[in-house]
């Protein structure tokens, strides 16, 4: 995996767009978000007299795509958010992803560079990178990021400020999600989703301007892309190279009691219980905390229990190449118990068996016998 530094400008929708692009890119396969800047408000370069001011901001990406297609997937972005590319570079523009910088490379490519020379250039495009990777050392400058600001905005006469409180923040800056699911006065966090439930609650009979439901919006935002964060990971940097040695470990290896919190896709409303993993070694062990960190990146997302039991199982193989691998999951489902039959006291067990596990009933059933009660 590389870090990147992309640059964000809009001033056509550009109280929108910037969120937009930012879910875009959370929901990219290939991009992990580590860390997003305050939108900045800043006068047009070039162009017509009049032309709106742009919002900006900067975004430190985590990223298995080299940099040409991180370029392409980016250019991608901006075809669906509605950019039309012209011969004119100062046109205005719903939305602009520029890569910056892509680790220390430094390389032209057809039609552009890295680093994006734009960089040392403009103030608009130096501060909120900056902000993101303040240590960041510009490969052709020798300096860090945070050095070369202060030599920029001292030669720039070009007025950059924080925009309005309203825009303050866009996304957590922390890529693992871990953000307080409370809403600051006058933050706004993802401006479409926040729009989609304001519409729910007058749909189902509330007042969005209510006392009480004024900031929901923003915290279902917030609570929901931590529930749906799964989508935003990638395997192998959820286990992150913690495989080692067995050192002459062969036994079977169980981690139970693992808590999990999932939505059922076919209803939204939760469903929660415990997981019971377990592998035979082939050489390599899992780090402990990955196992329950694997659990998490399946449960956070839109999930049927089923299936998340054999995604875990299915994920132990690939990352491990184990003799094999099993897992048992035991959940209460809200939308068993709140509606439908509700049943209160019902729970629901699946199991996956690979491997070894599968095709030996004794390794089986001592597995089993290990997790029970």
């Amino acid at each position: 995996m590389s870090e990147a530094l992309i640059s964000m400008g809009s001033n056509v929708d550009r109280d929108v767009m910037l969120g937009r692009a930012m879910r875009a890119m959370r929901q990219h396969p290939g991009m992990i978000v580590l860390a997003t800047s305050a939108v900045y408000e800043t006068a047009p370069v070039g162009g017509i007299d009049g032309a709106p001011d742009f919002y900006n901001a900067a975004v430190r990406v985590s990223t298995d795509l080299d940099p040409t297609e991180l370029r392409e997937q980016l250019r991608l972005i901006e075809s669906r958010l509605g950019r039309v590319r012209t011969g004119d570079k100062y046109a205005p523009r719903r939305i602009d992803l520029d890569l910056s910088l892509y680790g220390n490379l430094t390389e032209a490519f057809e039609g552009w560079e890295l680093p994006d020379p734009e960089l040392v250039k403009y103030s608009h495009v130096l501060v909120p990178l900056a902000e993101v990777a303040p240590g960041w050392i510009h490969p052709t400058e020798g300096v860090t990021l945070d050095e070369l600001t202060d030599k920029v905005v001292a030669e720039e006469t070009e007025l950059v400020r924080r925009a309005p409180d309203a825009l303050r923040r866009i996304v957590p800056s922390d890529g693992r999600f871990s953000v307080d699911f409370e809403a600051d006065p006058g933050e706004v966090y993802d401006p479409e989703m926040e729009s989609l439930v304001r519409n729910l609650l007058v749909n189902v009979g509330e007042d969005p301007e209510r006392e009480g439901l004024l900031r929901t919006p923003l915290r279902v935002a917030k609570a929901l892309d931590f529930l749906t964060s799964g989508y935003n990971e990638d395997l192998h940097a959820v286990i992150n190279n913690a495989i080692f040695d067995s050192e002459g470990a062969t036994e079977m290896v169980v981690v139970k009691d693992i808590e999990f919190y999932s939505m059922c896709e076919h209803h939204m409303l939760p469903f929660f219980g415990k997981a019971a993993v377990a592998y035979l070694p082939k050489g390599k062990i899992i780090g402990l905390s990955k196992v329950a960190r694997l659990v998490d990146h399946f449960a956070r997302r839109l999930q049927v229990q089923e299936r998340m039991t054999n995604q875990v199982a299915d994920s132990i193989v690939e990352v491990m190449a184990p003799h094999g691998a099993a897992v048992v999951m035991a959940g209460h489902h809200l939308c068993m118990m709140m509606r439908g039959v509700q049943k209160q006291s019902s729970a629901m067990i699946t199991s996956a068996m690979r491997g070894t596990f599968k095709s030996d009933a004794r390794t089986r059933s001592e597995f089993l016998d290990l997790i029970r009660d």
